[in-house]
């Protein structure tokens, strides 16, 4: 399978077509500085509980004391359905099971009108992990595939990366791969890790049943990492990382990549460039006060991480620290991030004058970062983690605040809604994804591991 550049696009949320219309940055942009959202619109409608459509398929499986199905998982808008598939514990086609701790993911065109999902599980170093050959280290997490047919259940799905931990979110590249981040920074100690840990690693999306080789992105940073986005247009990679005063990163590879492994080739990739994101003519420290900039784009620099891979995880090696010290601006928690419409969308989880979330988008063509979400509460949004960007505009964002878990969208006029609950428990939504042909949103609820497809009137009027 190849993914064009075009497809990647449509991917990203950009119209394949070039269509002119409003970009969600142009909107956010155009609102007025001090507009801040101060409730929810009513979005596509009312929350209703809903069975799964594949629900006579489910009956007899319980997972979390649940039988799901009878119960309803999620609750949607009226006239929106879904699948749950690809379930912890579930038999795989490579003779393993479904692991747990569903978590980022992302979308790719398949064989004959299916959708490859490639797909992180955050399991700790302390889990049985995933047992692939071959496998980075003997504890931890991975990936898994999943092949999903045009009736929205699954054709094939099998283990693709073992022997990583906490692999909580990444990123689809243009060249068809998944950069899957590890949020963990163990080292090698008796009777645990035999490796060092906090890399990324690229798996690819493919049909076939294939195992990535376990090989660390060493020259993009050893650091807590959660998301990755790549621009296509220079092939440059941007990171977020998971502390709660994280740095914003790029890597700019000596070479463009142009297909799955170049990033381990030490030619493309061995030269290339870690930086971290300045922000020109306003506060380093972004985490609170910051509220005064919003929709105002900031000029950047980026100064160069001199030591990528710390030996230890002393705080004054770091590479946030080195960042910092140079002047790096300083996020709180940096989690989900995608490329769309030209721009580089990331989430902070706990930042903002509430503590319960910001969205910046930074423009790569410009050299600008702009605040254009910042949650005013708890109930409106909580703690904002994965985020993709719909084909009609929207940004989509999990919420991971430990109460009631929804997925929020932001409209095109920067009006936040609520798009669906989870009904079962309190568990975050993760890997929220589009498919290529825009009809389907796939998205997860990490505990006990369900992944859901959603189909229905995704271009209805959002009030």
């Amino acid at each position: 399978m190849n993914l064009s550049r075009r497809n990647f696009f449509t991917l990203a949320g950009a119209s394949a077509v070039g269509v002119t219309m409003l970009s969600p940055l142009e909107a956010l942009y155009a609102k007025r500085a001090n507009g801040q959202v101060v409730g929810l619109t009513d979005g596509y409608g009312p929350l209703a509980p809903k069975l799964p459509e594949n629900a006579d398929e489910l009956v007899g499986l319980v997972r979390g004391g649940i039988n799901l199905g009878t119960t309803p998982v999620l609750k949607l808008p009226p006239g929106f359905s879904y699948t749950a598939i690809s379930i912890t514990g579930q038999p795989m086609d490579d003779g393993r099971v479904v692991p747990g701790a569903h978590d980022g993911m992302a979308a790719f065109a398949g064989p004959n009108n299916t959708t490859i999902l490639v797909r992180n599980h955050e399991l700790s170093p302390s889990s049985t992990g995933i047992n692939v050959s071959p496998r980075y280290d003997q504890i931890g997490g991975g990936t898994t595939t999943i092949v999903v047919g045009p009736n929205r259940r699954v054709r094939k799905q099998f283990a693709s990366l073992g022997g990583t931990i906490r692999n909580c979110a990444g990123g689809p590249t243009p060249w068809d791969s998944w950069i899957s981040c590890e949020e963990n920074l163990t080292l090698p100690a008796p009777g645990g890790a035999t490796k060092k840990h906090g890399y990324n690693f690229e798996v690819p999306a493919t049909n076939d049943i294939q195992v990535a080789a376990p090989v660390p992105l060493v020259a993009m940073g050893r650091f807590n990492h959660e998301a990755v986005a790549v621009d296509p247009d220079s092939g440059w990679i941007y990171q977020t990382e998971d502390e709660g005063s994280s740095c914003f990163y790029r890597y700019r590879p000596n070479v463009r990549p142009t297909k799955y492994g170049d990033l381990q080739n030490p030619e493309i990739s061995g030269n290339g460039v870690l930086e971290a994101l300045v922000i020109e003519g306003a506060p380093q420290d972004t985490r609170k006060n910051f509220l005064q900039y919003k929709n105002q784009p900031l000029s950047v620099r980026w100064v160069k991480i001199d030591v990528v891979d710390p030996a230890t995880n002393a705080t004054n090696t770091s590479v946030r620290q080195q960042g910092q010290n140079k002047g790096a601006a300083i996020f709180a928690r940096g989690e989900g991030a995608w490329y769309a419409n030209g721009a580089i969308y990331f989430t902070c989880t706990s930042g903002g004058n509430a503590g319960f979330g910001q969205v910046f988008a930074y423009n790569p063509s410009n050299g600008t970062l702009t605040l254009v979400v910042e949650s005013p509460g708890e109930s409106v949004l909580d703690f904002p983690d994965n985020i993709t960007v719909a084909p009609f505009g929207d940004l989509i964002l999990c919420e991971d605040g430990g109460g009631d878990s929804y997925i929020v969208g932001v409209n095109q006029k920067g009006e936040l809604y609520q798009f669906a609950k989870n009904n079962i428990n309190d568990s975050e939504y993760a890997g929220a994804c589009f498919s290529l042909d825009g009809r389907t949103m796939f998205v997860n609820i990490q505990s006990p591991g369900i992944t859901c497809a959603i189909w229905g009137p995704w271009n209805r009027n959002r009030a």
